[in-house]
């Protein structure tokens, strides 16, 4: 068994750690514009016009259906799908707002079709949920925010009542948690309490878990979900430490007490988690699949986003994406479920460009070849700890020798506790090749 202990959750993270890869869902309106997420701050974008989005937005080619069998194919055991981002427009059917799908020519509520259809594929869901919002009319206006820069503003900000907004938050997390069945996940985003306006805008001062009412919102998802995981985002611990578009080096831990935590990587297909229409930085096949290895080698979980287009689809780019993940995860997710960081002392014979995860039961060791060696793979420390090696993706023998390399060369390795994997010259056709080890 593996001998790692994370810090104990709120949340039953039990099933979290076996599946370890799930898809991320940003769509809103800011899918027609096309140009990044918070485009709405980014351009400082006033009401009347970003009005026209909510005006037209029909997403006359969504088909739930289609994602879900398209994220399980990926090999992606749950999903977080947006309820409602930044921009504070709601893609479910709320009773406390009007600035919701049912209300724009979709007419429909798109969080239920979501729900129904990727349950229906056996996978667990999920909800984002913004903590920021700016439309809502008691939303204060701060560094963030669009109007931050109106000769008005602080003017516009007076008389907003974040405490009105945060009851009205409560209100919508409750109608989340009490019209879907089960969820499994709830992700906030996010806060930033410690940040101000510069100079005569000093006023302008960021939102954490006083102005969210954080413990009165997480006490009523815990109410009306017990054991639901909860991201911390709201400053308040929960479940999910979860580093953002950036690959983490080593376990997370715990900042005080050092503990490992249980932790999710979210992490885009290109640079934008809405859909971009001119954006260019897409992932190669090889970064995709690195990235997923990399996560799971170091006890964490990656949840992989798609920003669908404005019509209801994922363009042809985050479908080829997919696609890889779907191919290299039909024979080698194996080595990815139910998989961890690999023991201590196992680590230090992990050769060159490669990555470890073993099974969380200890029995199986899994080296992913991200740059295919010639002839040999030289693993210190491991002879007579291996009974039966094979690659992965075809279950084909990988023959073995233990204390030298089998070569007439007099420089050939050697050493006590050497073992000498025998690879065939010509690379298998998969993009990460990867070697399981049966330990003894």
């Amino acid at each position: 068994m593996s001998s790692y202990v994370t810090r104990k959750t709120p949340g039953d993270t039990a099933w979290f750690t076996r599946d370890r890869f799930g898809m991320f869902i940003h769509w809103g309106l800011y899918a027609m514009p096309a140009r990044h997420e918070w485009i709405k701050s980014r351009e400082m974008i006033p009401e009347a016009h970003y009005d026209v989005y909510f005006k037209y937005f029909d997403p006359d080619l969504y088909d739930a259906r289609t994602w879900a069998r398209q994220a399980k194919a990926a090999g992606m055991k749950y999903a977080v799908m947006t309820t409602k981002h930044h921009e504070g427009f709601c893609m479910f059917d709320s009773q406390f707002t009007d600035y919701k799908s049912t209300n724009t020519p979709a007419g429909r509520d798109l969080v239920r079709e979501y729900v129904d259809a990727f349950r229906a594929e056996g996978l667990r869901i999920g909800f984002y949920y913004s903590l920021i919002d700016w439309h809502h009319p008691d939303f204060p206006i701060d560094m963030l925010h669009p109007r931050r820069e109106d000769p008005d503003a602080r003017q516009q900000s007076e008389g907003r009542d974040v405490r009105r907004y945060a009851a009205y938050m409560r209100d919508q997390v409750g109608e989340l948690l009490t019209h879907y069945g089960k969820i499994d996940i709830l992700w906030f985003d996010f806060s930033y309490g410690g940040r101000h306006g510069e100079g005569d805008k000093d006023w302008m001062r960021g939102k954490g878990k006083e102005d969210w009412e954080s413990e009165q919102l997480i006490a009523l998802a815990r109410k009306l979900q017990p054991g639901i995981i909860i991201d911390n985002r709201t400053e308040l611990e929960q479940d999910l430490w979860t580093p953002e578009q950036y690959q983490p080096q080593e376990w997370i831990r715990h900042a005080e007490t050092g503990e490992l935590v249980t932790w999710e990587a979210c992490q885009t297909l290109s640079g934008s988690w809405g859909y971009h229409r001119d954006e260019q930085t897409w992932k190669s096949p090889e970064m995709l699949i690195r990235m997923l290895v990399n996560t799971v080698a170091l006890g964490g979980n990656l949840l992989m986003n798609v920003g669908p287009t404005a019509r209801g689809y994922l363009d042809s780019r985050a479908e080829a994406a997919l696609a890889v993940y779907a191919d290299w995860m039909k024979v080698n997710g194996r080595s990815i479920y139910n998989c961890t960081m690999a023991e201590p002392d196992l680590l230090g014979s992990l050769p060159p460009d490669a990555r470890f995860t073993q099974s969380q039961d200890g029995k199986r060791l899994y080296l992913h070849l991200f740059a295919y060696p010639f002839a040999h793979v030289l693993l210190k420390g491991l002879a007579g700890r291996v009974d039966y090696a094979q690659f992965l993706h075809d279950a084909s023998e990988i023959k073995f020798t233990e204390g030298a390399v089998r070569h007439f060369s007099e420089g050939a390795a050697k050493g006590d506790g050497l073992l000498v994997l025998e690879l065939p010259p010509v690379k298998p056709p998969v993009v990460v090749p990867v070697i399981e080890l049966f330990l003894k």
